[in-house]
């Protein structure tokens, strides 16, 4: 088509050139030759011509950009250009009988020049050209030779050089012109493959990759919105749906069969979810509903759903069921903030699980004392001594050809002697609550330092950073100035930060990464992909490996899923950046991370978390087992 459009511009020309010199020519030689020669078949030529140019300077039509019409006029282009070319030829040779020396000359000259215009005119249609060129001056040198004219044979051996360098330009000019539409043909197609990765992994910010629901971000970004231009008389209802007995359904017959049941139940809620309810998967075993009616609305939605969520499921060989539980926050009766709404509904959702299970259970004034049992966490944190009751567990990083440990990605722990033992998430929230989050960070972050004198020195320590941490220059001071006093290389450690925690202040938190990049540590982004702006952060942040998050295993299996996960570990070997693949689950996860080109993973399957001592004792057992396999 670029042919096409190319030539388009220069076949007009062409015929002009055809049709000016045809009638200069005729005219030279108007009282020497007969009429017929001199008007009536130059008359032709030229009126062939007029019609040609005409029929290519009309504007270009959809039809027109047909590939298979404009192979067939291209086609046709060159037969007519030869046709022409000889008819020119022939009918130049004996209208030249009837003229003297002068006339001789001028038939050289319109020969030449005819034949160098046409040839500049068809340099996109370079067999064209050179055809046009053999045809006519190999029977103008046979002619001149037959003549026995020296001087005319002289001109036509000279014009004919001139026509091979010509032909050697032009065809080095369209020689470029290939290369650079082939150029421009695979730019575009990269373009188009960045835009289809770009606008999926748009899709995938908005949507849970496991049930097709929309996903936690999705839907505090519509609880934001709806909360912005919501009315003092609007009323709408924020729930929270849990499912019961989930949990012996992962331990019984594992995640891939707890991926499942989850894949199915989101097909149920998306049939039966009505227009005005959003149903989003927020992570785990949770969904969050957001009804733009009242609170009537929602429970009548909500019972809808644990009639579909509690109907029996195949998975395999087996049945499996679940319940469920919900907890309703009603705007504005419960609060005027998307967190606030979602805490209460939480609270509601907890009142439900521990003393009304199975139900949906709403958010009221008496549930809101539950609320203060949060502060007793804060105070439990407050008073806690941190080196005594924190502690850190290890969760090795292989290589998958070898499945020898590579790393080690430590992990918080705190059992508090107050309120027992309290999950890592609850207690970097409760941490930045109370203003503990830097000494938190720190303590833990000693702990791990203090390992590296166990580890191998082959093996590298990954240790999580919050958005908090990051963001607060203390922090950071005084992570350097433990980096600086280490004993072992910087090199083992290797920061781990994730998008969305960073997102709101992405300026400060490249500048805290550079610094700690610049004493030799490295750093890693968590959870990629899930981050609507992933692209972005891979150029603006300065990383040395991405973590792919756990949800894209699950999808290793699909065809889809898996061509999707080999550009994503495509792209961060073009930026020359490490990818380890998390959440390995089972063995075909493994194997199919390993033929997608992942040589580094880390997931349950390959070990769970431990302590420093089981998991010394797990390097000494693996690393043998592996030298023996190779």
């Amino acid at each position: 088509m670029a042919q096409y459009l190319r030539l388009r511009e220069q076949i007009p020309p062409l015929y002009g050139l055809v049709a000016v010199n045809s009638a200069i020519f005729a005219f030279t030689h108007r009282n020497l030759a007969p009429e017929y020669l001199t008007l009536s078949i130059p008359a032709g030529l030229i009126a062939f011509s007029i019609m040609r140019m005409l029929m290519w300077i009309r504007p270009v039509t959809k039809r027109d950009l047909d590939p298979e019409r404009a192979r067939r006029r291209l086609r046709v282009t060159l037969y007519l250009s030869v046709l022409l070319a000889m008819a020119c030829l022939v009918w130049a040779t004996v209208l030249v009988q009837y003229g003297g020396p002068y006339e001789r000359g001028h038939f050289a000259i319109f020969i030449a020049v005819t034949v160098l215009g046409c040839t500049f005119c068809l340099n996109f249609l370079p067999v064209a050209a050179t055809l046009v060129n053999v045809s006519v001056l190999g029977i103008f040198l046979a002619y001149t030779w037959y003549s026995g004219n020296t001087v005319m044979l002289a001109i036509a051996v000279n014009v004919s050089l001139v026509s091979l360098v010509v032909l050697k330009i032009l065809r080095d000019s369209y020689a470029s012109f290939v290369h650079l539409e082939n150029t421009q043909r695979d730019l575009t197609a990269e373009r188009r493959q960045a835009q289809v990765l770009g606008e999926e992994n748009a899709r995938l910010a908005m949507t849970d990759a496991l049930t097709g629901l929309p996903n936690r971000r999705y839907f505090f970004a519509t609880l934001e919105r709806l909360l912005e231009c919501a009315q003092p008389q609007d009323s709408f209802c924020v729930g929270l749906i849990d499912l019961d007995r989930f949990k012996p359904i992962n331990d019984t017959h594992g995640h891939v069969q707890g991926d499942r049941l989850l894949q199915l139940l989101g097909e149920r809620i998306m049939t039966l979810c009505p227009a005005d309810v959003i149903v989003a998967r927020l992570g785990g075993d949770e969904f969050g509903i957001i009804s733009f009616g009242g609170i009537e609305q929602a429970e009548a939605v909500t019972h809808t759903l644990f009639s579909a969520i509690r109907q029996p499921a195949r998975l395999g060989d087996v049945i499996v069921s679940v319940g469920c539980s919900a907890g309703l926050a009603p705007y504005p009766a419960a609060a005027s903030s998307a967190s606030v709404l979602y805490d209460h509904a939480d609270f509601a959702l907890y009142h439900a699980k521990k003393n009304k299970r199975g139900q949906c259970v709403r958010f009221t004034s008496e549930l809101e004392k539950l609320i203060r049992s949060e502060q007793a966490l804060d105070s439990a944190l407050q008073a806690a001594d941190l080196m005594t009751e924190l502690s850190v567990v290890f969760q090795p990083i292989i290589n998958t050809e070898t499945m020898i440990p590579k790393g080690v990605e430590c992990l918080a722990r705190w059992n508090s002697p107050i309120i027992g033992r309290v999950p890592p998430e609850m207690l970097i929230a409760a941490a930045e609550r109370v203003g503990r989050a830097r000494q938190v960070t720190l303590a833990l972050f000693d702990k791990a330092l203090a390992s590296l004198d166990r580890i191998p020195e082959d093996m590298g320590l990954t240790f999580n950073l919050s958005g908090k941490d990051v963001g607060d220059a203390e922090t950071i001071d005084a992570l350097l100035e433990r980096i600086r006093a280490m004993v072992h290389s910087p090199r083992r450690l290797l920061f781990e930060i994730t998008e969305s925690s960073l997102i709101a202040e992405l300026d400060n938190a490249r500048s805290a990464l550079k610094r700690l990049r610049r004493t030799g540590v490295r750093i890693a982004l968590d959870d990629f992909g899930t981050g609507y702006s992933s692209l972005s952060s891979l150029h603006q942040l300065p990383l040395d490996m991405v973590k792919i998050d756990r949800s894209f295993a699950a999808r290793l299996d699909e065809t889809k899923g898996r061509r999707l996960i080999e550009a994503i570990r495509s792209l961060a070997r073009a930026l020359s950046l490490d990818c380890v693949i998390e959440g390995i689950e089972t063995e075909n996860q493994l194997l199919s991370a390993r033929v997608a080109g992942f040589t580094l993973a880390q997931g349950f399957f390959i070990a769970r978390p431990m302590p420093l001592d089981d998991l010394i004792e797990h390097i000494d057992r693996v690393r043998p087992q592996a030298i023996r396999a190779a």
